[in-house]
């Protein structure tokens, strides 16, 4: 049986307790002698420093025991990390066989079918008299020494009257197992005294097993490996050159060894020592990248304190392969993320390089999301580089590195794409702290500086504290004094400044700062290659600062070259880039400064077109896209150009997705106001659609637009009952998952930690993505092809099955009335009030009620009055007189007023016209003419309707 402390069988068959071994090359008998004879029973129990000569690693180790006509030998045992073995097997001898005996440890390379009897690593000659004179401890007996440490084994014997004799097999052929002692024997001596004719014997006899055992042969892996190792290290002495054929070797032996074979993690250790060798003289990634994901599946077949565990993980082993890995270019294709992951699985929790691992692997996760978009590599992106930093104490070398790349991840990256204020603030205090760990004299002081400048800047743009600009205006300069002519961040450095300056020219129109920056931008675009990936940002930032200048000077040439540059820009750019984004929008620019000048309407049109192309831009984030959206509708309204309900439609539905990101009521109300002109988007929406006579659009629009930052909760509560029925996994697989989600967005609105929110937020958008999968696939069903889509006029019309909707739209472009009567399309009531009279009315109707609330019950509320004829005459007249003279509606009717905007805060049904007739009788007001009703929404009052039929 193996010993309990080895991982691996001994052999391929079970050995006996006593196995005389006769010379290999022959099969004679031997009887143990008579049984008045003594003999002694030896137990080896263990071995300690068992170094091998070659300084190769070997399989196992065993124990060989000879007299002048047998042999015995142990079973393999597999080597700790501290060069020692245990075995506990006995062997009985006998005294009338030999006065004497050898023991010899050996070394075998092969787990499994071993070739050849192994590397000798120590022989004693030892007597009967020697053991006897032991006594019945445990002694321990030492060889002579092997690369300065000496070899030693611990036996135990005792005096015995039995003895069990028997014959052993032999496992190879003779002619074989002498080659391959003989090349063992030889390369251990070249190791030793470094003479390249040992070397070339050794490879001869290898080479002769190898022809002896040709593919087929069950040591034909074997017999490639000790000839692969043995040219292997002629090559690390520069003895021998050719390395590639040696690597084949090994691959060809690792392919005969494949998972579960017994030598197959050897195998694995082998090919990864040859590829780090040619990696050390050829410096070839693709060898340190293979030997990575080698390792990767190496270490967890080397269990824990194995000698083979402990080279591994050592210097010239999975070390070599992170430091080598960490210092190669960071590739963000999916080769060279997989790369980085591998390395960090190298890298386990107390793993001296794990941070800069973990460090890498963030880079290329962020610069494959600045590639593609994809939300999920920024987040882990963050994740990982948060760990890398809790990893460095003050005063680590890599701190100030780790803090910057986490702030451009969150202050660069996910400000940008979400527009998370806290994001940008957070930023900003790492890349505070960066400063402070680059003084004045720090090679990376400019760049901290840089950096530092550029969140301000963003901050200012979201907040406008000129303290902000001023002082990123300055931190610039200093970066520029620190980035002198030939300095190779200086391009960079003066782009940046330019910005800023640009920035506060914006805000303040001081025309130094425009000229400033236009004469910094230059400078940079000259430093900077046709083929720097960065050329296309400061080829769009010269044109914007152009389009500026021309709006002031009107001179043509500063537009023309403008456009040109913005074209230029695109040109370079693949379809996908991220950088067409700010190439649409600065050729938009262009095109419109030129129209705003010259008023061709082609330019409008192009201008217009480039609006729709960058709002679009998937690589881009919502609030980008949202703000440019949002800019897109404001000229189109202005220039009363007829894309401006697109431009709306493009907002909603951009806002719509921007909302469902985020994980709380609260933060979906922040992102609600974040955007200036965000909350009165639905009605001037619907204002549009009215104004180009497409009610049933801005009925459709208001319905989409009102409550839209709740739109998410109430989507997770729409009745399934109509699903249930129809597709029953379906409708389960969906409330799940709407309570999964539901839980989420209470979870993320807990937690205080940046990490644990991080965790958290990534958490909810990932459950809304399998919910969202989940819709379209409800989606796909026929009858469900609307499920929790905008509802359509078609469906909306269904609220008025009762009676008449109005919807009351104000607008900082109009104030309509919108009825949806009983049948037939619906009908426009413009009204001659305005947006900022409603505010107003609004204020006197609050002062009003609250001084009416402190008045004697018998006194006339003469305010209220006022107001109630205002209502009457400037809303609820026009709206009647349609009701009555054009829809024909009965007297006391029901009608429902569904209000938005500055609408909700006004008593519509209180409307009175406080008149008496020439009769002398009185104006009937809106409640004698109709029963009126409120409703929040079309949908609400069709839902309401459904529950009533329900119960």
């Amino acid at each position: 049986m193996p010993h309990p402390q080895s991982p691996y069988p001994y052999h391929r068959f079970p050995l006996p307790l006593i196995q005389p071994i006769v010379d290999p090359c022959h099969f004679t008998s031997f009887m143990s002698g008579s049984s008045e004879s003594r003999y002694i029973r030896l137990e080896v129990i263990k071995g300690k420093n068992l170094r091998a000569l070659s300084k190769r690693i070997p399989a196992g180790i065993f124990i060989s025991i000879s007299d002048s006509r047998r042999r015995w030998k142990s079973p393999i045992s597999v080597l700790s990390s501290e060069e020692s073995a245990a075995w506990g097997d006995t062997v009985t001898l006998s005294s009338q066989a030999s006065p004497a005996f050898s023991v010899e440890i050996r070394a075998s390379y092969e787990a499994d079918r071993m070739l050849g009897s192994g590397e000798v690593i120590g022989k004693l000659e030892l007597s009967w008299d020697d053991l006897l004179s032991r006594g019945d401890e445990p002694f321990a007996i030492s060889f002579p020494p092997v690369r300065g440490a000496h070899p030693s084994l611990t036996l135990k014997v005792a005096v015995v009257h039995a003895f069990d004799d028997a014959l052993s097999d032999s496992l190879v052929d003779c002619k074989i197992a002498r080659d391959t002692d003989a090349g063992h024997a030889r390369f251990a001596k070249y190791v030793k005294y470094k003479r390249v004719p040992h070397l070339k014997v050794a490879v001869q006899h290898f080479q002769l097993v190898l022809d002896q055992c040709p593919v087929g042969h069950p040591d034909h892996a074997a017999a490639l490996t000790n000839l692969a190792y043995a040219r292997l290290e002629g090559y690390a002495r520069s003895d021998l050159q050719d390395i590639d054929a040696t690597t084949s070797l090994f691959r060809e032996a690792l392919a005969l060894r494949p998972q579960h074979h017994p030598d197959h993690s050897l195998s694995l250790y082998n090919l990864t020592k040859a590829l780090n060798r040619r990696h050390m003289k050829k410096s070839t990634a693709a060898d340190i990248c293979e030997a990575a994901q080698l390792y990767q599946e190496l270490l967890p077949l080397c269990p824990e304190g194995t000698y083979l565990r402990s080279i591994v993980e050592g210097p010239d082993g999975v070390d070599y392969v992170i430091g080598r890995s960490n210092n190669l270019p960071k590739d963000a294709s999916e080769e060279g993320i997989y790369l980085r992951r591998v390395v960090l699985e190298l890298c386990p929790q107390g793993h001296q390089l794990r941070h800069s691992a973990l460090d890498n692997l963030s880079w290329v996760l962020a610069t494959r999301f600045e590639q593609r978009g994809n939300i999920d590599d920024l987040d882990d992106s963050i994740q990982i580089s948060r760990e890398a930093v809790s990893l460095c104490p003050e005063g680590h070398s890599g701190l100030a590195s780790y803090l910057n790349n986490l702030a451009v991840s969150l202050g660069h990256y996910r400000f940008d794409h979400q527009g998370k204020p806290n994001d940008l603030d957070e930023a900003i205090s790492l890349y505070e702290e960066v400063l402070r760990l680059h003084p004045v004299w720090h090679k990376y002081r400019d760049v901290s500086l840089d950096n530092l400048g550029s969140a301000l800047v963003k901050r200012f743009n979201k907040r406008k504290d000129i303290d902000d600009i001023t002082r990123a205006i300055s931190l610039r300069r200093e970066a520029l004094t620190l980035s002198p002519p030939g300095h190779p961040r200086r391009d960079t450095t003066l782009n940046n400044l330019a910005l800023a300056l640009k920035t506060r020219y914006d805000e303040s129109d001081v025309s130094e700062d425009l000229n400033d920056a236009i004469d910094l931008y230059r400078e940079s675009l000259r430093l900077k290659r046709l083929d720097d990936p960065a050329r296309h940002v400061t080829l769009c930032s010269l044109s914007a600062v152009l389009s500026s200048r021309f709006m002031h000077t009107q001179k043509n040439e500063d537009v023309e070259e403008a456009i040109t540059l913005c074209q230029e820009s695109l040109e370079a750019l693949p379809s996908l880039h991220p950088g067409r984004y700010l190439s649409y929008i600065s050729l938009k620019g262009a095109y419109l400064s030129r129209y705003q000048i010259l008023h061709d309407p082609a330019d409008l049109s192009l201008a217009v077109e480039n609006f729709r192309l960058a709002s679009r831009h998937p690589t881009q984030g919502f609030p980008n896209r949202i703000r440019t959206a949002l800019r897109w509708v404001a000229e189109a309204e202005s220039h009363q150009h007829d894309s401006a309900l697109e431009a709306y439609q493009v907002c909603l539905e951009l806002f719509d997705n921007h909302v469902i990101t985020r994980s709380s009521i609260i933060s979906r109300r922040e992102a609600g106001t974040a955007f200036s002109g965000a909350r009165s988007l639905p009605v001037d929406a619907a204002s549009c659609a009215i104004r180009g006579d497409n009610l049933r659009r801005a009925v459709e629009l208001v319905e989409q637009g009102r409550g839209q930052q709740w739109s998410l909760a109430s989507r997770l509560k729409t009745p399934v009952e109509d699903l249930e029925s129809a597709n029953p996994k379906l409708a389960h697989d969906y409330l799940e998952l709407s309570k999964l989600v539901s839980n989420a967005t209470q979870d993320s609105a807990d937690s205080t930690d940046r990490a644990a929110a991080d965790l958290a937020a990534t958490k909810y958008r990932k459950l809304t993505e399998q919910w969202e999968a989940a819709v379209a696939e409800i989606r796909n069903l026929q009858a469900f092809s609307r499920f929790l889509l905008p509802p359509l006029y078609a469906d909306l019309h269904a609220a008025a099955r009762h009676g008449p909707v109005i919807i009351l739209v104000a607008s900082q472009y109009s104030c309509s009335a919108v009825i949806v009567p009983t049948s037939g399309d619906p009908h426009n009531v413009p009204l001659s009030i305005t947006l900022a009279d409603l505010k107003t009315l609004k204020d006197r109707f609050t002062r009003a009620i609250r001084h009416a609330s402190r008045m004697n019950p018998a006194e006339t509320r003469t305010d209220l009055i006022v107001l109630l004829r205002i209502v009457w005459d400037e809303i609820m007249l026009p709206i009647v007189n349609v009701l009555e003279n054009v829809l024909k509606l009965k007297r006391r009717s029901r009608i429902w007023l569904c209000p938005t905007a500055a609408f909700t805060s006004i008593p519509l049904h209180a409307a009175h016209p406080f008149q008496t007739r020439p009769d002398r009788s009185k104006e009937p007001c809106l409640e004698d003419l109709y029963i009126c009703s409120y409703t929040p929404t079309l949908s609400a009052l069709i839902r309401s309707r459904q529950m009533m039929k329900r119960r």
